[in-house]
């Protein structure tokens, strides 16, 4: 089983910027599809971004309020996936989660669904 561990949450200010990474261990992370999904008190989890794994051509998708803001890029070498979050904004406040799958087809990037494992979730919270 590969269990993601996040960190890098935090409180910020409107305008921060933020690097969650996420780590897995026992397995090599080249092989996997990772992502990001996050989720705000009282509404479902949303997709946030994902990057595919080797072989794909490491092909990354965003969610549109993030694009222009958040960048997701992984490091094989040290089996890390991280989001860069600039431009941050009260609506980013949630608890952001790490999730890792095999073979998911590009038309399923997007749905929690696809992912096996997940992560605790690292907390974030944008005050104005």
């Amino acid at each position: 089983q590969v269990q993601p561990v996040e960190s890098g949450g935090g409180s910020v200010q409107v305008g921060d910027s933020l690097t969650l990474s996420c780590v897995i261990s026992g397995r090599t992370l080249k092989n996997y599809d990772m992502a990001w999904f996050r989720q705000a008190p009282g509404k479902d989890r949303e997709f946030v971004a994902a990057i595919r794994r080797l072989g794909t051509g490491s092909h990354t998708v965003h969610a549109d309020f993030g694009k222009g803001r958040f960048t997701i890029s992984r490091d094989n070498a040290k089996n890390t996936v991280y989001l860069q979050m600039n431009s941050l904004n009260p609506e980013d406040t949630a608890l952001y989660y790490c999730a890792s799958g095999t073979g998911i087809i590009l038309s399923s990037i997007r749905r929690a669904e696809a992912y096996k494992d997940w992560g605790q979730g690292t907390q974030v919270t944008v005050s104005s």
